[in-house]
């Protein structure tokens, strides 16, 4: 692509070198953040990151041979041009001169390093074979080079907490907003999240931004299992995992973890959504946190439906007993267990024990706990009664609960889990009783069309 064609104003550029030079930015990093921006080369971003022109470059580079005696260069400000168009290379020993006028490695300039990749001063006339003291030229140049590297690296206090800020905007409305809707919005969040970690950040940043996309790939995997694209879901949660140990935050990678169990909770195979509770479990050993209840929860609601109710009744005790003693978090994030998730998943696991009066009145709670504008929890709760309403021999009133909670739900939210549930009514009614008319307006409910996918 024709560098002159994509370029940006030198106004643009002009904008970056003064509000970054306000924030305490080295002129490495406003080069680099030129460069990225303005689509300009490296060895123009430089120059620009100063504020000269090509002909007071110029007069600085020919200030600089005659400081270090040696010959000045015949370039002007078209050769110049020329270099930071990538139309000509320069000469090593322009390149030298280049390094250092602005105290960097050929490298940061878009320029072929020397062989040792340090910067060493050309030979002035007449001294070829005189002995350099290349080790002192490393050691400075390589001291230079890591610490650009670090103020390249530097990520702001502020910048990390206006990101931290958004991001708990986007968890806030995860609980209501459509699953399609919220995954342009958490791959733009993400995005700004993987430039900040494509460079070398401090250890502390780093972990920040692994903890970031961990809880953001998180989000993304769940909207895409409640889309029923599970082979991306799957893929998502493996990035999901992947960066919750990388940060290694033992509370979040059993959180990370505990909602991974969904998929094979609803989906199959629900051994996979027991050993993932567990796991979460495991990794919180000794905490009493309301991520070790949702890991307790999640296994004891898998068990249950596995028909292992001995397990499930011990789970759903542990859940209950670490839920009482542990600060539930915000009710109004994505990534927080608040008492009605809680109750959620103890009716998910009454439900499938047939233990239908406890299922119902946990429902009923949950249920009084929701806010008006919320997602699919309702009506997943509401589906569960149907499951209770079939199991107690109301086949008919079960399909027409299940039937009335799917069409309640608004057209951007009726996605394929909701679907998957309500089918579950249809597998606990006997079948003889599935070619009853009940059954059947069911049936045609279901084929309707979903919200988008």
């Amino acid at each position: 692509m024709n560098q002159r064609s994509v370029s940006h104003s030198p106004s643009c550029a002009k904008r970056i070198r003064e509000t970054r030079s306000e924030a305490g930015y080295g002129l490495s990093q406003i080069a680099v953040e030129i460069h990225r921006c303005c689509h300009v080369s490296l060895l123009r971003a430089q120059r620009l990151a100063r504020g000269w022109t090509q002909t007071e470059a110029v007069d600085h580079l020919r200030a600089l041979a005659e400081n270090l005696g040696l010959t000045a260069p015949r370039t002007d400000a078209d050769q110049l041009r020329l270099w930071e168009l990538g139309m000509h290379q320069p000469r090593q020993s322009a390149i030298s001169l280049l390094c250092r006028l602005y105290d960097c490695l050929a490298h940061d300039l878009g320029l072929a390093a020397p062989a040792t990749g340090a910067w060493t001063p050309p030979q002035q006339p007449g001294t070829a074979g005189a002995p350099v003291d290349l080790l002192d030229s490393r050691i400075e140049s390589t001291r230079r080079a890591m610490d650009r590297t670090l103020a390249l690296g530097s990520v702001t206090a502020a910048q990390m907490d206006l990101l931290d800020e958004r991001i708990l905007d986007v968890r806030r409305q995860y609980l209501y907003a459509p699953p399609t809707k919220m995954l342009t919005e958490l791959l733009n969040e993400l995005e700004e999240v993987k430039t900040l970690a494509v460079d070398r950040q401090p250890a502390a940043v780093q972990v920040r931004l692994s903890e970031m996309t961990a809880v953001l790939a998180t989000l993304i995997a769940d909207a895409l299992m409640k889309l029923g694209r599970l082979s991306p879901s799957r893929a998502w949660y493996d990035t999901a995992q992947n960066a919750a140990d990388d940060s290694g935050n033992a509370e979040l990678r059993a959180r990370v973890r505990a909602q991974r169990a969904m998929l094979p909770y609803y989906y199959g195979p629900l051994e996979g959504a027991v050993t993932l509770g567990r796991e979460a479990r495991l990794l919180l050993r000794g905490r009493q946190t309301a991520t070790a209840a949702f890991a307790a929860a999640a296994e004891a609601r898998a068990l249950a439906r596995q028909g292992n109710a001995a397990a499930a009744e011990a789970a759903i005790a542990a859940a209950q007993r670490l839920y009482d003693r542990c600060d539930p978090g915000d009710q109004n994030d994505a990534f927080s267990f608040p008492e009605r998730r809680m109750l959620l998943y103890l009716s998910g696991a009454f439900t499938a024990l047939g233990r239908s009066s406890q299922a119902r009145r946990v429902q009923e709670e949950a249920l009084d706990l929701y806010p008006a504008r919320t997602g699919i929890d309702p009506a997943l709760l509401q589906l569960e009664a149907a499951i209770c309403l079939a199991h107690d021999r109301s086949p008919a009133e079960a399909c027409q609960l299940a039937g009335a909670t799917y069409l309640r739900v608004p057209a951007d939210h009726r996605t394929h889990i909701l679907e998957e549930r309500a089918r579950d009514v249809l597998e606990v009614i006997p079948p003889g009783i599935r070619r009853g008319r009940a059954a059947r307006e069911l049936t045609e409910i279901l084929a309707l069309p979903k919200g988008p996918a």
